[in-house]
């Protein structure tokens, strides 16, 4: 018998070099014990992401959304000397944004130390010196342990956060925004891309058609997660969208192009084994409901790309105001010469 995240999966997720990793978001106690049906659930989300670290490659589809959320760099003026590569062996970019800032140095962030060793694998491959240069090696690699030690984080924090097909993924997409605003440094900012509620729209017709629950968790729209980051301190965040139609000569081809990008992770999906049987009957269900006029099968998908800036800290006015040294220099140089 077969389980439904191994039958109809899609999408749990999507110089110098550091890695490190963030503790579990299954023991965050800012999560509910009770999780909406169309949410990710931590357990599953970690399943997936240790199954698609043993992918032989990245996928696809995830370098494709980062080609196109890096041609948004170049309308961008501001050059960081330090950049953070978010879930960087999935996100698949990881070349784009160093042809762009080739002076930047990287720090990487994995969410589990199977994809640390992946990003440090490539990173060694990608720069390993050539036999007839034996005396040109790039700098090692380092790794270190989420939170980064304060000696080895850059005091002025990064001018950049790449995070590329990494927000459909988040279980606490809050606390996330929080964690990549204490990251930058004030005039740094964030690059993001995840997919939207569009995303297999075709595919949840279906199920409901047929009775079948959730064969996707509930995307986040594109307005939401700019409230999101202004809610986390951001300022100016700008979003944008496009659809994507992706085709496949036939369902097992689209299955497993889907298991690449991830799994079922919804809450309330299916709860126990499929079998044989209901695969077959499933199959057939995607070659009559998925069929476009020229034969293939088609799924849409729509990827949402967010930008925002870490401003310089305001003062709450209040009755009595605290300030740190560090903001109160910062106001006092950008404070405007009087008249």
């Amino acid at each position: 018998m077969i389980p439904l995240s191994a039958v109809v999966p899609l999408i749990a997720i999507g110089a110098h070099l550091r890695c490190f990793r963030m503790p579990s978001d299954t023991a965050n106690p800012s999560l509910p014990t009770a999780l909406p049906a169309v949410a990710p659930h931590p357990a599953s989300v970690d399943r997936q992401l240790r199954r698609l670290a043993t992918l032989p490659e990245a996928p696809w589809l995830h370098a494709e959304v980062g080609r196109r959320l890096a041609e948004k760099l170049q309308a961008i003026r501001i050059e960081p000397t330090h950049w953070v590569d978010w879930s960087a062996w999935l996100g698949a970019a990881q070349g784009e944004v160093q042809s762009r800032y080739p002076q930047a140095r990287r720090w990487v962030y994995e969410p589990l130390p199977d994809m640390a060793e992946r990003s440090r694998q490539q990173w060694q491959a990608a720069h390993a010196a050539p036999w007839w240069k034996p005396w040109h090696k790039a700098q090692a690699p380092v790794f270190s342990q989420w939170p980064v030690p304060d000696a080895a984080w850059p005091a002025e924090g990064a001018g950049l956060l790449w995070a590329n097909m990494t927000l459909h993924g988040a279980l606490d997409l809050p606390g996330l925004f929080k964690a990549w605003h204490r990251m930058l440094g004030v005039g740094g900012f964030v690059m993001c891309s995840g997919l939207g509620p569009d995303t297999g729209r075709e595919l949840r017709a279906l199920y409901q058609a047929m009775g079948w629950g959730l064969p996707t968790i509930d995307f986040i729209d594109m307005h939401d997660l700019g409230d999101a980051m202004a809610k986390a301190g951001f300022a100016d965040p700008v979003m944008d969208m496009e659809h994507l139609t992706l085709t496949w000569p036939d369902a097992e081809t689209l299955l497993a192009e889907c298991r690449t990008w991830g799994g079922n992770v919804a809450a309330g999906r299916h709860a126990g084994w499929r079998t044989p049987r209901w695969r077959a009957r499933m199959l057939q269900a995607l070659h009559e409901h998925l069929r476009r006029p020229d034969g293939r099968l088609g799924l849409t998908l729509e990827v949402v790309y967010g930008h925002a800036i870490k401003p310089e800290p305001r003062a709450a006015v209040a009755a009595e105001t605290r300030v740190s040294m560090d903001d109160m220099r910062r106001m006092v140089r950008k404070a405007p010469p009087r008249p």
